[in-house]
């Protein structure tokens, strides 16, 4: 006998289904032919990407293997909105120099400055138009493990290779509860941790990178500010590292076995530090780069950058508060610092500047 069935129309975001149930006697149910009636299926087209269902565009061991990773700089235009032809200018010039990788987001990028709409959008930008080219890395790190999670699943929606994050700052919490923040984005994608605590207020321990690496094998690596010391016992146990410090990064590259650095000096002189990476030991370059180095750090970054690209016309003189460029003399003294360095070294071929103060922008609205 042919079962009969009652249906109802259910309207569920934005979608109709039609929801049935069959009319069987409890007799019939016992029936060895009976299957209980399916549950409607909800499309999935509207739903955020999850991460079981990223595609990764490269392998944990093409990350591990870049010798040179620029935090790229993020220009604006005058009325504070990203000005994205100089962001193309500034990232084609990173890649004819043989980085490898960049940073998008970053500390030195000024993700901290952005919504996340405007973070997503860069990240998708830069794969869109170089990722075939470079290595594109997206800070998709937060103190919120919820934010974290959600702009790492967006990040890998729109293609970018592996994500950079931080471990919680300013709501500091426990080392357990670190491993428990780093896992939940770990099985996303190729991923590196970043470790700096001048910024963070709060050093990752080796355990939790140890904890890390025995857990996912999308850990990539560190990038590390802590110094040499900890380069030398990350490269003693086989774990990938990057020198986050410019100053130190020849010594770590070539004397502690670091894979290279995550650069910020890069952004200016990316021939020279490809160079310091790929070249062999070379004291003599690095004593050449230091007083340019010393320069960029002498105030938080990114403010030193900031101000050099601007005089060097590569970007246009806006800075997004509460960064405000370095003072007159300090600006004179990067002209002296390019003269010594050699302006072809340099970015750009535009004439080298000091700026008048009141040839800066400061946008505090947005």
């Amino acid at each position: 006998m042919a079962s009969l069935k009652s249906c109802n129309n259910v309207y569920l975001n934005g979608f109709d289904f039609q929801v049935c149930r069959s009319n069987i006697s409890d007799s019939n149910k016992r029936n060895s032919n009976w299957k209980p009636p399916q549950a409607a299926v909800v499309p999935n087209v509207h739903l955020p990407m999850r991460s079981f269902e990223m595609k990764n565009r490269t392998s944990v061991e093409d990350i591990k293997c870049l010798r040179l990773i620029t935090a790229i700089k993020t220009p604006y235009l005058p009325d504070g909105r990203f000005d994205l032809e100089a962001y193309d200018d500034l990232v084609n010039m990173q890649i004819e120099n043989g980085v490898e990788g960049i940073i998008v987001g970053g500390t030195t990028g000024e993700g901290q400055l952005m919504s996340w709409d405007e973070h997503i959008m860069l990240i998708g930008h830069t794969v869109n138009c170089f990722g075939g080219k470079i290595k594109v890395i997206g800070n998709t790190g937060s103190n919120s493990t919820r934010e974290a999670i959600h702009a790492s699943e967006q990040g890998f929606a729109v293609g970018m290779h592996a994500a950079l994050h931080i471990n919680p700052y300013y709501g500091k919490t426990s080392v357990a509860g670190m491993i428990s923040h780093f896992s939940s984005v770990l099985s996303m994608g190729p991923t590196i941790i970043y470790n700096v605590p001048s910024r963070t207020g709060q050093d990752i321990p080796p355990p939790v990178i140890q904890t890390l690496v025995m857990q996912s094998s999308n850990f990539a690596g560190i990038k590390e500010c802590v110094g040499n010391d900890r380069v030398k016992l990350y490269t003693g146990k086989n774990i990938v590292v990057w020198s986050g410090n410019d100053d130190e990064c020849h010594d770590s590259r070539w004397d502690l076995g670091a894979t290279g650095v995550i650069s910020v000096a890069s952004n200016l002189i990316p021939g020279l530090m490809h160079e310091l990476m790929f070249g062999g030991k070379n004291p003599n370059l690095t004593a050449k780069v230091l007083p340019l180095i010393r320069w960029l750090f002498k105030e938080p970054n990114p403010i030193g950058l900031n101000t050099a690209l601007a005089q060097l016309g590569v970007i246009r003189p806006v800075f997004r508060l509460p960064y405000v460029p370095l003072p007159v003399e300090e600006r004179q003294a990067f002209v002296r610092l390019v003269n010594q360095i050699g302006r072809e070294h340099f970015i750009g071929d535009k004439m080298l500047e000091v700026l008048n103060d009141d040839d800066f922008i400061l946008v505090g609205r947005y």
